[in-house]
């Protein structure tokens, strides 16, 4: 606030991880009774879209945090040099990914296709097996294993009502509006998290988008996301209604 001396902030936009960090500039600045106001006392982030996220990181999601820092910790280079541990990055990545899709996705793009004339046993390549080591091996170069443990320990601390009496005591202090989006095929962040989210916001209005891509949906269903945004800023969020939920 102080650094870029920015009197307010009109919308604060994010997705997933950085859906969790949206809903924390809302706690955090979106009443007149927050931890950050303007100058004449009103609330210092003046609207919000949090897309695929929900209040609180669940136990569902926890879980495949730590199995994917457990992949991480179980790399003989971990413990000598945690930077070196690569295969076991390699090993996260590939769990993230499978829980970023879902089984109509995985199974309209793979099924059980086959490279070479293997057909069962341990020397089949599936070619679901080829993708994900693909993706495992390209995520490399991109990411740390120390990087990458941490991040997944601060998406799973998240808890806007951690400090504040609990979530519902945190969000029904909120004064503005919020566009909550999910995808209706989202296992990570199921659209039960965003409706709940929603219903305990008071001006705040939930969509979910069809999709069959799960949580990647929130990033491949450009056009129905950015009508949504669009149409949000467009009207100021005046078009929420409790009535609409």
């Amino acid at each position: 606030k102080e650094e870029l001396k920015a009197s307010s902030i009109k919308c604060v936009i994010g997705g997933s991880f950085g859906g969790m960090q949206t809903m924390e500039f809302v706690v955090q600045g979106g009443s007149a009774h927050g931890e950050y106001t303007t100058e004449n006392g009103g609330p210092y982030v003046r609207s919000a879209v949090a897309i695929s996220c929900g209040s609180a990181h669940a136990a569902w999601q926890i879980a495949f945090s730590e199995s994917q820092r457990q992949a991480i910790s179980s790399d003989p280079n971990w413990d000598r040099d945690p930077l070196k541990a690569t295969k076991g990055l390699s090993v996260a990545r590939q769990i993230a990914m499978i829980s970023y899709r879902g089984y109509k996705a995985y199974q309209e793009k793979f099924g059980r296709k086959i490279k070479g004339d293997t057909l069962y046993g341990s020397s089949v390549q599936f070619s679901m097996k080829s993708y994900l080591e693909y993706q495992g091996k390209k995520f490399i170069p991109r990411f740390d294993p120390i990087t990458y443990v941490k991040m997944t320990e601060q998406m799973d601390s998240h808890d806007v009502g951690r400090n504040r009496g609990g979530v519902a005591s945190a969000l029904q202090k909120v004064d503005i509006p919020v566009l909550v989006l999910g995808i209706d095929s989202d296992l990570l962040y199921p659209p039960k998290e965003q409706k709940d989210l929603a219903s305990l916001l008071p001006n705040a209005e939930c969509r979910i988008i069809h999709s069959d891509a799960g949580h990647d949906g929130f990033l491949l269903e450009q056009e129905d996301v950015g009508q949504n945004v669009s149409q949000f800023l467009d009207n100021g969020g005046s078009f929420i209604r409790k009535s609409q939920l």
